[in-house]
This record gives structure tokens, C-alpha cells and sequence, in this order.
């Protein structure tokens, strides 16, 4: 789906990229518990918002508040515990498979992607690319094209139910049929700049070291052991389990349409708002990855002076006192607060959905939503940002 895509590459900044408001600049910094009329207030329809509902769980404290704003759409009720499309949420999942197959000796971060995928054809200028430079994208690998090219809302609603095997996404961006062959956009490990490309040649490093494919990895190395029951890999199966937040996305005469059924690829997922909660608690906690993975996961690429390595361009990584250079590790971001804490989570979006889950370090505060796409996309989850962790370092 290339249009999906590059818009989630435009969009995957969602916390990052977005000018703060008001509202995130004085927004409370709760302490005790949830603010619930706070949150409430935050995910409530406003002027400008995105006709869609939305569907989120806060923690402070250890106490967890659930909320969910009517569809205005359909005018139905949202189940707080509503399925979803996660999107690109789908990445920390498959930066712990691979961290776990590394801690397994089953594959070396810093040996090259080449050497466990030979049969895709790597340019010279893509030959020293690395596992590790993958997960932190910092690859200088060329943006994914995926599926065929559309130019309207109405094509990409049309061609939604697409399922492309991942080696044929290689295949389409390394080698074009029409046009040269992809050049760097950085020389590896120089600089970084997020690019879901680096995760499908993930994707297959795990289907090719482990001979299964990532649905099997991922619900044998993490679904299972944690007790996701209501996450999956579909595989492609368009249809949504019940309930479910509506996707809903405008077609060319601005109509709202529903998205929810759709193909996408074979890393797609679908969960909800506890299991994500759960999952980030994990992966954040230990308690899917030993310590040297730990320190995998949540390591900045960095330049020879110790300082994250510059971003690419000036669409993301824009808060704190590194603002401009790498806020990625593997498979997170990394946001921090005007008081000095970090933030750790990652954003997330599939046609129809805008998504995000993040967490304090010490998992003291935790945020999962999923709101619709679309015009006004960033206010409810900015409001909800700023109502859970406070305003952000500038």
C-alpha cells in the first residue's frame, strides 16, 4: 500500500514531529492516579478532530483508567477494550524477536544483512548495511515501495486488501523496473532516518535464520509467554475481531469510509489496548530480553564524540537537548519530558488508524490509543500525551 505507507513515514512522528500546543505546554503533570476527567476531556470530539472515536488506557501509579469516544461517524458507542490496527507499533515486536535470536548466537547484529539474505540482491553501496544499522535505522537503505503506486484517496481505499510478500517488497525498492536502482541516502551508520524498509529485510533476516515466518516467531516468542490473547499477525485475513475501532478514511469526495478490513503485510497486527500495555511493560521491564539485549534495544546510534548520530532531515526528532539527531533505538523512540524523564514507546499507523503506545522508563506512567486518521489526526493524542506525562523538553 504506497501511499499508506509513505504517510506513516510522514506521520510515524506523531509525539515528535508536532509543534506543542497550549495545551502541551501547560498541560498537568498527574501524580496518585489518572486524572479522569482530565482524560476524558482529552480524547472528547472537539472542532477539527478527526471524525472517527478513539480508544485509549492510561496507568499512573499503578492505577489504570479506560476510555473510549463515541464513533461520530456511525454514533455507536467505542468498547473501551477495542481491537485495532497497530501499524508500525508492530516494530518493537520484531526488534525483540531478532535481539532475542541474537542473545540465541543465531544471528550477529553487527555482521551484515547480505550474509543472511544472499538471494536479494544488494547493491554495492549496500553491501556493509548491518542488522544493527536495520534496527536503528540508520541503514542509508532507500524508503520501502510497496504495492502498486496510487495517487488518490479513492486507489488506496480500492487497493487495501493487498498482501505483498516481503520478498517482493525487497525486490520492488532495491531493483525498479522502471528507473536506475536506488542510490544511499547516507553512508551506514552515519546518520538516521526512520524507514519501515529497514524493517521488512528485518523480517526476512528472522524468516530466513529461523525458517518460520514472523507470525509463527512472534506469536511462539511473545504472544504466547506474556498471554497477548487479543493480538495477532494476521496474515493478511482482512477481517477485524469484534469489538473493534472503526477505521474510517475520507475517500476523494471527502467521505468518510470504512477501512477496517484490509490486507497489508505479513508483519500487520492487530491488538488492543491492554495487550500493547503489557507487551511495552515487558519489553521495558526485561522480562523478554536479557541485559546485554536490553542495552541493544534501548541504545541511540551515536557518533564518535558519544553524541546521537544526526537525523536525516528535519522531519522528526525535534525535542530536548540532542534535538535533530537520532531519537530511534531498536524498534522505539525515545521523547524527553521538560522535567528530565524519558519517555520509551512508538508510534504506529495502518489506513484508518493513528495509534501510539509509550511509557515512563520506570513504567510509572504508560499511554496506549488509537484514534482515526485523517485532518486533525494529532489533537486527541497530543492532548492525551500532555495530560499523562506533562509537557515535553524543548
Amino acid at each position: 500500500m504506497a501511499i499508506t505507507r509513505r504517510a506513516a513515514l510522514a506521520l510515524s512522528g506523531l509525539l515528535l514531529a508536532a509543534i506543542p500546543t497550549p495545551a502541551l505546554a501547560i498541560g498537568p503533570h498527574p501524580a496518585n492516579g489518572p486524572d479522569p476527567a482530565a482524560l476524558s476531556a482529552a480524547i472528547a470530539a472537539r472542532p477539527g478532530d478527526p471524525a472517527a472515536g478513539v480508544v485509549a488506557r492510561v496507568t499512573v501509579d499503578g492505577r489504570v483508567w479506560r476510555g473510549a469516544a463515541e464513533d461520530p461517524v456511525s454514533g455507536r458507542p467505542v468498547a473501551p477494550n477495542a481491537a485495532f490496527r497497530i501499524g508500525s507499533i508492530n516494530k518493537p515486536f520484531v526488534a525483540a524477536v531478532l535481539l532475542q535470536l541474537s542473545a540465541e548466537h543465531r544471528i550477529d547484529l553487527d555482521g551484515t544483512v547480505q550474509q543472511y539474505l544472499p538471494d536479494i540482491e544488494l547493491t554495492d553501496a549496500f553491501q556493509q548495511v548491518t542488522v544493527r544499522q536495520l534496527l536503528n535505522h540508520t541503514s542509508g537503505l532507500p524508503q520501502a515501495v510497496e504495492g502498486p503506486d496510487v495517487t488518490d484517496n479513492d486507489g488506496l481505499i480500492a487497493q487495501r486488501f493487498g498482501l505483498e510478500p516481503l520478498e517482493e517488497v525487497a525486490q520492488r525498492t532495491l531493483h525498479p523496473k522502471n528507473g536506475p536502482k536506488p542510490s544511499q541516502a547516507f553512508p551506514p551508520g552515519t546518520r538516521q532516518q526512520y524507514n519501515s524498509f529497514n524493517y521488512r529485510l528485518a523480517g526476512l533476516v528472522i524468516e530466513r535464520v529461523t525458517g518460520h515466518s514472523i507470525k509463527e516467531e512472534v506469536t511462539a516468542r511473545i504472544l504466547k509467554p506474556l498471554g497477548l490473547r487479543h493480538t495477532e499477525v494476521p496474515e493478511g485475513r482482512p477481517e477485524m475481531p469484534e469489538p473493534h475501532l472503526t477505521g474510517w478514511f475520507p475517500n476523494n469526495a471527502h467521505i468518510p469510509t470504512d477501512v477496517s478490513e484490509q490486507g497489508g503485510n505479513p508483519e500487520s497486527m492487530v491488538s488492543t489496548p491492554a495487550d500493547l500495555d503489557r507487551f511495552l511493560r515487558a519489553l521495558l521491564d526485561g522480562e523478554l530480553l536479557a541485559p546485554q539485549q536490553m542495552q541493544d534495544l534501548l541504545a541511540l546510534p551515536r557518533d564518535a564524540s558519544g553524541r546521537p548520530v544526526p537525523y536525516h532531515d528535519a522531519g522528526d526528532c525535534l525535542f530536548g537537548p540532542d534535538k535533530g539527531r537520532a531519537c530511534y533505538s531498536a524498534g522505539l523512540m525515545a521523547i524527553p519530558l521538560q522535567d528530565g524523564t524519558l519517555v520509551w514507546g512508538k508510534t504506529g499507523h495502518d489506513l484508518g488508524y493513528s495509534d501510539g503506545v509509550f511509557a515512563t522508563s520506570d513504567l510509572s506512567k504508560r499511554l496506549v490509543y488509537s484514534v482515526g486518521t485523517g485532518p486533525g489526526t494529532f489533537a486527541p493524542a497530543l492532548r492525551l500525551a500532555a495530560t499523562v506525562f506533562g509537557p515535553f523538553a524543548r
